[in-house]
């Protein structure tokens, strides 16, 4: 879809979450529209004054900075608060970049084995640092980035798509004019507020996230792929998974940076029945450097999503 298209779409109003996974939900992934243009321009609609009063007393709370962006790709109504502010995304980018990574290469391709040297290994690589030398096919490198995580995989996907400028050209060429990719593992995570360098808003990483794992940017077999490891990621049962209703389905990619009490999430989540999914960035931070994140924050914010969603 493009991007003007995008934009009426949004006027309607409204926006929406994700949810955990189930077989249909890869096949309702498969049959989506197009993909949208990616912008951080402020939402054409919003969330009702109720969202935002709850967003702001959540902020108050847990004295944090909360930005939620979501949408119901079925009705086109958005929840928005802070959706155009800038965050850290931490290890979110890494389901961007595993959509990219699958839309740049050949099945062959991802089922080669790829291999690093213990010198390339950096810190949390729970899956990689079992196969320094030995290697592992590109695929299954890829869905450890999502699934659990592991940097040195996501260290290794970046470079695939030349690096951080590759990620970030392929992102712009999607639409996204907003999110700033400078560094790879560890050090994409060293962010202070008023940076830039890898920093994007909850609008702009829900449009990319929605292109990739709903609409059209990917192939199908792609996008089921994309949607297989989002929805068999391990790291975020506390956030937005933990904010919708039993039996819905999520698929996500949770972001910390270790500081100022950052955390993340980015998913897609499948309500059920005939409901079309919904797409879903809520980021948080503080302003004490040293301060701890709350995974209840995300999951109350979440909420807020659903009730308004509903």
């Amino acid at each position: 879809m493009p991007f003007a298209a995008l934009v009426l779409v949004l006027a309607g109003c409204g926006s929406a979450p994700a949810a955990d996974g189930t077989a249909d939900a890869a096949d309702d992934a498969a049959a989506a529209p197009p993909a949208p243009a990616v912008t951080s321009s402020a939402p054409a609609a919003t969330a009702p004054d109720r969202a935002g009063e709850r967003f702001a007393q959540l902020e108050r709370e847990f004295g944090a900075r909360l930005g939620v962006f979501a949408v119901d790709t079925g009705s086109g109504r958005t929840v928005a608060h802070r959706a155009g502010e800038r965050f850290g995304f931490a290890s979110t980018y890494k389901a961007l970049a595993a959509g990219e990574l699958l839309a740049a290469t050949t099945d062959a391709e991802l089922d080669a084995v790829v291999t690093w040297t213990a010198d390339e290994l950096v810190a949390h690589s729970p899956v990689t640092g079992r196969h320094v030398g030995s290697g592992l096919p590109l695929r299954e490198v890829a869905g450890a980035s999502v699934t659990v995580s592991d940097n040195t995989a996501a260290n290794v996907v970046l470079e695939r798509l030349g690096g951080p400028a590759g990620l970030e050209a392929r992102l712009r060429a999607l639409g996204d004019a907003t999110t700033e990719v400078e560094h790879g593992e560890p050090e994409v995570n060293d962010v202070a507020p008023g940076d830039v360098e890898d920093t994007s808003t909850p609008q702009a990483l829900a449009t990319a996230l929605r292109a990739h794992a709903v609409d059209g940017a990917l192939e199908p077999a792609d996008r089921a792929q994309l949607v297989e490891w989002l929805r068999g990621s391990t790291t975020g049962g506390g956030l937005i998974r933990a904010g919708v209703p039993a039996g819905w389905v999520v698929g996500d990619k949770t972001g910390r940076t270790g500081t100022r009490g950052s955390l993340n999430d980015i998913g897609v989540v499948w309500p059920g029945g005939d409901r079309a999914p919904w797409v879903l960035a809520v980021l948080s931070d503080r302003a004490d450097v040293d301060a701890e994140p709350d995974e209840a924050l995300l999951a109350a914010a979440t909420g807020v999503v659903v009730a308004e969603l509903g």
